[in-house]
C-alpha cells in the first residue's frame, strides 16, 4: 500500500511541507502501539510525576537514538541483525508482560521499578526497537535527511502526549494494557518474519486492521471506579442469608 503510494504521487512533485505531513501522520499510526507500551512501562512507577519524568527523560533519550538511527539508516538496514535483535527484545516485553502477575480484574501489568533511572532505558530501547521499521519507512518516502529528522521530532512529541493518554486510559480500560501488549507482538512477529523472508511479512493493510480490532478490545470494558464497587457490593445479596 505504501510501495503503490510512493510510486503514485512523485509524479506530482510532492513539496516538503506535504511530504513532512505524511511523514508526522505516518510515525501518529505506527506509534498507537508503541505509545501503550511506554505508557504502560512508565506505569511501573507508582508515582504520577515520577510517571512523568521517566516519560521526559526516557523519550529525550530515545530521540537521540532515533536520531543516530536516521544518520545511520542506510547502514543499519544493510544488518538483518538489528531488526532479529528489535523483534526478539519487543516480543520479551510482551513474554514478560503475560507472564506478570494477575490483577484484581485478571488483567496484566508491566514492569515495577523502583527509581526512573531504571525505567529511563526501558522506555528508551523500546522505542528504537519500534523505530527501526518506521524509520526505515521514513528514508523509503523521502531521501531529505533534514526532512526525515523533522518528522522524528513532531513524531516523539505526537509519541509523548499519546502516551500520556494512555496513561490515564489504563486506569479506565480492563483489556488496554493487554491488546496493546498483544499488538506489541504483533509487530514484533512481523520483524520476526522481515528479518528471515520479507515475502512471508503480512501486508499493511492486514496489520492495520487487526490493530484497530484490537483496540476495539481494549477499549470494550471500563474498570469500576470505588464508589461503583461500593454500590455494587450493597447490591449483591447477603450471601449467608
Amino acid at each position: 500500500m505504501l510501495d503503490q503510494f510512493l510510486d503514485f504521487y512523485p509524479n506530482f512533485g510532492i513539496d516538503a511541507f506535504f511530504l513532512l505531513v505524511i511523514l508526522v501522520a505516518l510515525e501518529a499510526v505506527l506509534s498507537a502501539d508503541n505509545a501503550i507500551a511506554l505508557a504502560s512501562i512508565s506505569k511501573g512507577l507508582e508515582d504520577d510525576k515520577m510517571q512523568r519524568k521517566a516519560l521526559n527523560l526516557g523519550l529525550l533519550v530515545a530521540f537521540v537514538l532515533r536520531i543516530v538511527l536516521i544518520l545511520t539508516a542506510t547502514w543499519v538496514i544493510k544488518f538483518w541483525q538489528f531488526e532479529l535483535l528489535g523483534a526478539l527484545y519487543l516480543l520479551w516485553l510482551v513474554f514478560q508482560h503475560f507472564t506478570s502477575e494477575e490483577g484484581e480484574e485478571g488483567e496484566h501489568h508491566g514492569p515495577r521499578f523502583a527509581s526512573i533511572w531504571q525505567a529511563i532505558p526501558i522506555i528508551a530501547l523500546t522505542d528504537l526497537a519500534f523505530s527501526l521499521d518506521s524509520v526505515t519507512t521514513a528514508i523509503a518516502i523521502s531521501d531529505k535527511t533534514w526532512l526525515v529528522l523533522t518528522g522524528a521530532t513532531l513524531g516523539i512529541v505526537t509519541l509523548r502526549f499519546m502516551a500520556e493518554l494512555f496513561i490515564r486510559w489504563l486506569n479506565e480500560f480492563v483489556h488496554l494494557e493487554d491488546a496493546g501488549y498483544i499488538t506489541v507482538g504483533l509487530v514484533g512477529g512481523r520483524l520476526l518474519l522481515k528479518v528471515f523472508s520479507s515475502q512471508q511479512v503480512l501486508p499493511e493493510w492486514l496489520m492495520i486492521s487487526a490493530i484497530a480490532l484490537l483496540f476495539l478490545w481494549g477499549f470494550s470494558k471500563r474498570k469500576l471506579l470505588p464508589a461503583e464497587i461500593i454500590e455494587e457490593t450493597q447490591e449483591r445479596p447477603d450471601q449467608d442469608s
